[in-house]
């Protein structure tokens, strides 16, 4: 196993469309394996492919406090939305940013586990807002898009900044 690099912005490779993934072999499995890795030593609850620069319809998600109930969905789609709920987020991709977003409260979602069989599952909670989340990097969207545009452009001025800071003394 391998932790990889997880991009923030204002990478704009966060804002590619990942493909579906056509065969789940070893190399997905793999990939399955770094993210969860990656995951836990960010001390994340959820991680798309797109964040580590893979395009491919992958995530994981882990919400216990003792990360011993990972689930990875492969080619997740949400297939229905009910309700609303604001919940404070927070995102790897955009380090100590946190603030609210409101979200659908009930999910019906679809996907494939790493044996390649269909699952289909209605959700709510933490867990709703964490595969919306999730799916929403997939589609190249972050969810600082959902704020204010205010907000929205302080933050990427901020890491823009923190960006020219680093390079500069690298």
């Amino acid at each position: 196993m391998a932790i990889l690099e997880v991009l923030h912005i204002p990478d704009n490779r966060l804002r590619k469309k990942a493909i579906p993934i056509s065969d789940i072999d070893d190399s997905v499995r793999e990939l399955a394996s770094n993210m969860l890795e990656t995951m836990y030593a960010e001390n994340g609850i959820g991680l798309a492919a797109t964040q580590v620069n893979v395009q491919k319809r992958l995530v994981v998600i882990d919400l216990s406090t003792e990360n011993t109930d990972a689930k990875v969905l492969v080619n997740p789609e949400i297939l229905s939305f009910s309700g609303s709920e604001e919940m404070q987020e927070g995102c790897l991709s955009v380090p100590d940013v946190f603030d609210t977003v409101i979200r659908s409260e009930i999910i019906t979602v679809r996907f494939q586990n790493l044996d390649g069989e269909t699952i289909e599952e209605t959700v709510d909670g933490l867990y709703a807002v964490c595969i919306q989340h999730e799916i929403d990097h997939l589609n190249g969207k972050l969810f600082i898009d959902y704020l204010s545009p205010l907000k929205r452009n302080r933050i990427f001025k901020k890491f823009e900044k923190l960006e020219k800071f680093q390079t500069r003394d690298s």
